[in-house]
């Protein structure tokens, strides 16, 4: 489980450089930047913030995400 502390501090990695970065914590599994659409998978209760992953997902509709995420993310 991502502590609560943790969702509120998170910020889209790409977007938090020109703007807020603002994410939705969707179905406890995924975190969606408000600005880009990128989307950011919780793996082992870690959230993977990694822009080339977010780009993996950026054409995923939310409502398609795997859920859990898929454990290979960042290979």
């Amino acid at each position: 489980m991502v502590s609560t502390d943790l969702i509120e501090i998170l910020r889209c990695p790409n977007c938090v450089q020109e703007g807020e970065g603002n994410l939705e914590f969707y179905k406890e599994t995924w975190f969606i930047c408000d600005e880009c659409g990128r989307k950011y998978p919780v793996v082992d209760d870690i959230p993977v913030m990694l822009i080339d992953v977010g780009d993996r997902f950026i054409k995923t509709a939310k409502k398609d995400l795997p859920i859990p995420p898929p454990r290979d993310v960042t290979e």
